[in-house]
């Protein structure tokens, strides 16, 4: 059976290997960060790191090209953090089971990391490698892109020299991405004093598992369930038909995928116990239809589990619920001019409840910045008319399309010349760090390309095996002719 090390590029996918035996969640980033930062070492070049873990390793052009304007590559280090439930996974100490499946390369039951790992690993290839042309190259490590891209955000004015910025995170082969979306996080919280449950009432947790789940971004447009909407449905029609009390609900884990699970705690009279177990089984039965062809492994559970001590005030048990079912979550608007391409969304991502109070975050994306803002005054006043705190922060600018771009022109025609055929612009309605960069040095000229990877940011992440070749060939030939 093939291994990682048996495929070709062969140096590529042993770098690749290489990073997914070493834990690298977000905000865990010092691992991978010593590890860029020694590979640079090393190989005897320019290395250096910032305050906040960024890494830049400088190569100089190859003989005959010192006079040709230096290039940036560019990519990030973390990966998303995402397993099925069932699977004994640390994600802070244990190392990615990649395998090769077919013509895929995908992880057992985790995230695999090849956003934006396969990104890394192609930017450390052509470090090492002195047999290929290029000019004067960058290599810029960043830290903690999926969580708020805080890397990005710290890079200081005057430490990159290139020109040029070629990122690396990008995940459908044959594509070039010249924009981006720009996002914004919801933080809300209900507070309140808890009160004791019921006596006599005993107490059910629902579970609704099974979903896809995947990118908010990239993935938003499918249409797949949102399990947090799934549960809040079900609990809305518990609580009119069977009043129940709400003890907890939590569902999501991170700010930029689609829920995959949630659950919830409620107590009932003991008379009504059977009636709401048989209510979610309809709801399982309705889920399936709705997302047939889209999520067909929707699950909803019911079982019955101790007793909890206290219980969320009821008048604002409502008020939960009913914010949760009206906040809008999916594709708000397309780009009028591009049909195919969403212009604003929303991620209802996370659901969390502690003591005395339920958080919910939401991420907001959008390639308009005023699109963005109205979709951040619809969020504020859903919840505001409930009595929570609504507080908005990391937001990050959309990059704007340059069609007069000198590295995409070069690219295309690159391309062309390559494989004999077009490759197709594209702005993409997830968030890349070009936006930030770009805002701190501007006027660089920026692209952004990279290999199939199907459902990142979800346990079912695979990177196509036959199209990484490809596009580091495609990276070869477009540093020997710039």
């Amino acid at each position: 059976m093939k291994t990682l090390l048996d495929l070709q590029p062969a140096e590529l996918w042993k770098n690749f290997y290489a990073i997914t035996q070493i834990p690298r969640p977000s905000g865990h980033k010092q691992a991978i960060s010593d590890f860029l930062y020694n590979y640079g070492k090393s190989l005897g070049l320019e290395t250096e790191r910032d305050e906040i873990g960024n890494v830049l390793i400088r190569k100089p052009a190859s003989e005959g090209y010192e006079s040709h304007p230096g290039v940036i590559l560019q990519g990030h280090m973390d990966m998303v953090p995402q397993k099925n439930s069932e699977v004994d996974f640390d994600f802070t100490k244990d190392a990615i089971r990649a395998y090769v499946d077919g013509e895929w390369v995908t992880a057992d039951g985790t995230t695999l990391g090849a956003d934006n790992g396969i990104g890394c690993a192609t930017a450390m290839t052509i470090l090492a490698d002195n047999s290929i042309k290029h000019p004067a190259i960058e290599a810029f490590f960043t830290v903690d892109e999926e969580t708020g891209m805080y890397g990005a955000f710290a890079l200081k004015g005057g430490w990159l020299r290139g020109k040029t910025l070629i990122n690396l995170d990008s995940e459908e082969e044959g594509e070039l991405y010249v924009g981006c979306a720009g996002g914004v996080d919801a933080n809300i919280t209900f507070g309140f004093v808890e009160q004791p449950a019921p006596e006599g009432d005993l107490a059910i947790k629902i579970t609704v598992k099974g979903c896809k789940g995947g990118h908010s971004g990239c993935d938003i447009n499918l249409q797949r369930a949102n399990a947090n909407k799934l549960l809040v449905r079900i609990l809305k029609d518990a609580i009119a038909n069977y009043d129940v009390c709400l003890s907890s609900i939590n569902g999501g884990s991170l700010r930029n995928s689609i829920p995959r699970e949630a659950e919830a705690v409620i107590t009932v009279a003991p008379d009504a116990v059977d009636d709401v177990i048989r209510l979610t089984e309809e709801y399982e039965d309705l889920f399936l239809q709705e997302y047939a062809g889209v999520d067909g492994d929707i699950c909803v559970l019911a079982e019955q589990v101790p007793t909890p001590a206290h219980i969320i005030p009821d008048e604002l048990r409502d008020s939960i619920v009913h914010a949760l079912v009206a906040c809008p979550h999916g594709v708000y608007r397309m780009i009028p001019e591009m049909p195919d391409v969403v212009e604003t969304s929303n991620n209802l991502a996370m659901v969390t409840t502690s003591e005395g109070k339920v958080e919910i975050c939401c991420l907001t994306r959008s390639s308009v910045e005023s699109r963005k803002q109205e979709l951040q005054e619809i969020i504020d006043s859903c919840f505001a008319l409930a009595g929570a705190k609504v507080e908005f922060d990391g937001s990050y600018p959309g990059w704007k399309p340059n069609v007069n771009s000198p590295i995409l022109h070069s690219m295309k025609q690159i391309y062309e010349q390559e494989f004999g055929e077009q490759p197709r612009i594209i702005t993409i309605h997830a968030g890349l760090e070009c936006g930030i960069i770009g805002r701190n040095y501007p006027g660089m000229d920026m692209i952004s390309f990279g290999p199939t990877i199907k459902h990142p940011h979800s346990p079912d992440e695979k990177v196509n095996i036959p199209t990484v070749e490809k596009f580091y060939r495609f990276l070869l030939a477009t540093l020997k002719q710039l």
